[in-house]
């Protein structure tokens, strides 16, 4: 019988603020009843309170030659997130999508997920949303294009998650709009993405996921930016199969941060700017450098995204918690080929201002948080319950306080779930 392994932990925080005492933040998870979210999700859950209605926004939309057209992006609102958690599959609402285009238009092109949600303050009535969204793509939906770069070239594509005839997906970032509260969503770009050059072929990529990109991303607004925290899949450089090296490629995994102004959400392409070791001055489309702090070292079996031994930590979560006054990041850990891996960790970033200097990057080591050998983790995330707390503070997964429910999708057994059995509580001296 599998068991699971839980600990309970202690760490450290240094980078507080100028004046602030540093903390030493510590959690524990209490088993609660098995807790089952009733619809689809593969992604991130991205929500937001309009008014007095919680709502959230799982699922996949669009054109996908492997996995086959989706229109499975819903949305369920209620009085509280645990009341929304719990609503039934078909009494979720299905919102009114930009199409996909053929290629060489411009336009949505490939499947979307939404990962995060931010408010614009700037609506009183919380209708005004952007969706920060993980898309993929393959060169049958996006060829390359020699005049833009943009797109992939069919040649020694790798393998995908179904099999030998299956090919592997390209991840990006984009956003989109809604000005109604998440009944209808328009398409603003890309936040960031990564060209042909740093696409990884056969025979050096066989992870049987991705042939390269940047996704699984969550975002948090800071100051005058929305920071987003991602997944870097793709080579740090411009690949060679000839002078291929994988110590290199794995410098360049796994959890990276790039941010664009909030003035910049409704025209984004071209604007953000990636963190390239001193300063987020890598452009949207070129190589930054990931949270050293996050990636795990070779001394400790860590590897290079593309490789069947890859072991990286990935799918980043993130939140501000008002209770610790600090960042929290819950992330899964990639330990073989098809993402699989069972554990899960938290790290903590004392720093509120996430720009100034490298405050941004000051996270500390990943602690683990759970175990549960012989399933497959995905996705793990802090939620709100529904406390009169929570409620009245509008808390999200974005913001969250004391204690949080964790989520993660277990892909254990003939049907995957998303599922929390355990609160986890904070402390701290």
């Amino acid at each position: 019988m599998n068991k699971l392994i839980i600990l309970v932990s202690t760490v450290f925080v240094m980078g507080c603020e100028m004046g602030e005492e540093p903390i030493n933040p510590t959690f524990k998870l209490i088993p609660s009843e098995k807790f089952v979210f009733k619809s689809f999700v593969d992604c991130n859950m991205a929500e937001a309170w309009i008014g007095d209605t919680f709502r959230i926004f799982p699922g996949k939309y669009g054109e996908d030659p492997v996995w086959g057209y989706s229109n499975e992006l819903e949305f369920a609102s209620g009085k509280n997130a645990d009341e929304v958690f719990l609503t039934p599959h078909d009494q979720f609402t299905d919102p009114i999508m930009p199409p996909n285009v053929p290629p060489g238009q411009t336009g949505l092109h490939g499947a979307v997920w939404f990962e995060t949600v931010y408010q614009s303050p700037q609506d009183a009535s919380g209708k005004t949303l952007y969706a920060v969204y993980h898309n993929e793509n393959y060169p049958e939906t996006l060829p390359y294009d020699a005049a833009t770069g943009e797109g992939y070239i069919d040649s020694l594509w790798p393998e995908g998650l179904t099999g030998p005839q299956s090919v592997a997906a390209v991840c990006r970032i984009g956003i989109m709009k809604s000005t109604n509260g998440g009944h209808s969503w328009e398409n603003k770009g890309l936040f960031i993405e990564d060209l042909q050059p740093r696409m990884i072929p056969k025979p050096h990529n066989n992870s049987l996921t991705f042939a390269g990109g940047v996704g699984d991303p969550s975002a948090v607004a800071n100051g005058d930016y929305l920071y987003l925290f991602y997944g870097e899949y793709g080579y740090p450089g411009v690949y060679d199969a000839a002078k291929y090296d994988s110590v290199f490629e794995a410098s360049g995994q796994c959890i990276s941060i790039a941010r664009l102004k909030l003035t910049d959400l409704d025209n984004p392409q071209g604007k953000a700017q990636r963190w390239d070791g001193k300063a987020f001055a890598a452009p949207y489309n070129s190589i930054g450098k990931p949270v050293a702090s996050l990636q795990i070292p070779a001394s400790e079996k860590g590897g290079a995204a593309s490789r069947a031994g890859g072991n990286f930590h990935w799918g980043p979560s993130v939140s501000w918690n008002t209770y610790l006054n600090c960042w929290v990041m819950m992330m899964g850990r990639v330990e073989g080929q098809k993402w699989v891996g069972d554990k899960i960790y938290i790290s903590f970033n004392t720093n509120k201002d996430l720009g100034k200097g490298d405050n941004a990057q000051q996270w500390s080591k990943p602690q683990l948080v759970f175990q549960k050998p012989g399933h497959i983790l995905w996705y793990p995330s802090l939620q709100p319950m529904n406390t009169e707390e929570d409620i009245k503070e509008k808390r999200t997964c974005l913001k969250l306080g004391k204690k949080a429910r964790l989520f993660v999708k277990d892909m254990e057994g003939p049907k995957a779930e998303y599922i929390s059995e355990y609160i986890i509580e904070f402390e701290k001296d």
